[in-house]
This record gives C-alpha cells, sequence and structure tokens, in this order.
C-alpha cells in the first residue's frame, strides 16, 4: 500500500489562503479528529502560545476523500523564494487542444476572480498562477503533464 501524503502551505493569513484554496479544489475544511467536536477543542491539547489563534491554521479536505489533505498554517516569515514543491491544478476533460486551452484559461479566469494571480501563460500548455499570498502552482490540461517547474 502507498504512504498517503498531506500538503502544508505557509502564510500569513491562513483563512485568506484556506478560502482560496476551498474554492479553486472544491475542498471543504476538515473535521476535527475524533472524539474533539470542535478545532478549539482539539487545540485546547496542545500547549500553544497564548496568543495562537484557531484562525492560524485551516485544515482543508477533499470531500470525496481522493486528494491530499491541506494544512494551511500561519507562519512569521514572509514568502522568499519561488516554491520548490507546487500544486497542479487538473482541469477535466478531452478534446482538441484548443477545447483544452479554453478550459484551461477559463479556470485561469475563475482562480483570478478568487483572488489568484496569472505570472507566466505556456500558451496551449499550461497557465502559471500564484494564490493570494504568492505560492505557485499551475493550472492545466488533466491529460497534459507540466513541461516546465514553476
Amino acid at each position: 500500500m502507498a504512504t498517503r501524503i498531506d500538503l502544508t502551505l505557509d502564510c500569513a493569513d491562513a483563512q485568506l489562503v484556506a478560502g482560496f484554496w476551498k474554492t479553486a479544489l472544491g475542498y471543504v475544511d476538515e473535521p476535527p479528529p475524533a472524539p474533539y467536536r470542535t478545532r478549539e477543542e482539539w487545540l485546547a491539547q496542545f500547549d500553544l502560545p497564548e496568543d495562537d489563534s484557531e484562525d492560524d491554521g485551516a485544515w482543508l479536505c477533499d470531500p470525496d476523500g481522493v486528494g491530499p489533505r491541506l494544512s494551511i498554517l500561519k507562519v512569521p516569515e514572509r514568502k522568499t523564494a519561488k516554491n520548490r514543491l507546487h500544486i497542479d491544478v487538473r482541469v477535466p476533460g478531452h478534446g482538441s487542444a484548443d477545447e483544452r486551452w479554453a478550459r484551461i484559461r477559463g479556470e485561469s479566469e475563475r482562480l483570478v476572480k478568487a483572488g489568484g494571480s496569472v505570472l507566466e501563460e505556456f500558451d496551449g500548455h499550461h497557465i502559471v498562477m500564484a494564490d493570494p499570498e504568492g505560492n505557485e502552482f499551475c493550472v492545466a490540461a488533466a491529460s497534459v503533464m507540466s513541461r516546465r517547474v514553476v
């Protein structure tokens, strides 16, 4: 059996970044682990500094249980370099190259409205974007592999 992975994004505003990725991926807030009823109750078991807040983190999951969980955590330092690992958002569907590119562009436009930004377009192949805090990701068709790391 393969090992499952979670992805963790560092940020300054966990709720802002979580809102973006819920929109981008169709993810939902992950319930707290049993037997806890709330995240606040779960966090109370840890010896966290008094100035830490429940809003300093967000935990997201694929409602279908297929994709990796996302942990989004507030950190004090700013992003200073490009990601060494990035997320590829895959746009489903088949068809001609023009039809795939139209779906990729449509998805990137949707994500810009959600707070993302376009960094670079590789015409007909993929679009490099950033979430509201600058974490890079690509938008590409499900059948196309990225040729270039962001």
